[in-house]
């Protein structure tokens, strides 16, 4: 089973790489696609598999008939994570645009197979009445939420808006891969 992670600017970035680890215990094959502003917190070295970005999507294009990246990676995957979703890329998804690598790429999903979403934001964002109205359009598509938590966040302040835990994460991968099978 391949699993697709989209990445976004969200600091919970961070358990990217714990993230690709335990899927990757877990007998899944994973490709991670980060934006521009996921790249402030990762380094593509720490990452154990192959990240693409945005400027992968330009340099294989070059001519009618040269790969077509974001349909690539749609037809690889059998599983999309957008693992953390911050407020930003949660926006551009629920009015469909698709101005980079991931959202291209969640744009030309193929609604049958699993796509899964993990918010993660500042507690005043996610209590932003935009944050609602955007997860309802995801679900309204027949992605899945996985639901962010309540804790202290890294810029202190505390209530909802952590992405899940890295565990909740693979075992909800992990019983969709089953019902896939």
């Amino acid at each position: 089973m391949k699993v697709l992670i989209g990445c976004t600017g969200s600091v919970a970035t961070i358990k990217l790489s714990e993230l690709v680890d335990q899927l990757k215990n877990s007998n899944f094959e994973v490709q991670v696609v980060a934006t521009e502003c996921a790249k402030h917190f990762l380094s593509r070295q720490t990452i154990n598999c192959k990240v693409w970005v945005d400027d992968d999507e330009w340099n294989l294009w070059k001519e009618r008939g040269d790969p077509v990246l974001h349909i690539d990676l749609r037809k690889w995957a059998d599983i999309l994570v957008v693992a953390p979703l911050d407020a930003n890329s949660l926006a551009k998804i629920a009015q469909g645009i698709c101005d980079n690598l991931l959202t291209c790429t969640v744009r030309a999903w193929d609604l049958k197979k699993p796509l899964l979403f993990c918010p993660a934001m500042n507690t005043y964002m996610w209590n932003h009445p935009l944050t609602a109205e955007h997860i309802l359009k995801l679900k309204s598509f027949g992605y899945i939420e996985i639901p962010c938590v309540s804790k202290t966040l890294v810029c202190g302040d505390s209530g909802v808006g952590a992405m899940a835990e890295v565990k909740t994460i693979v075992d909800e991968v992990l019983n969709m891969s089953q019902k896939l099978a």
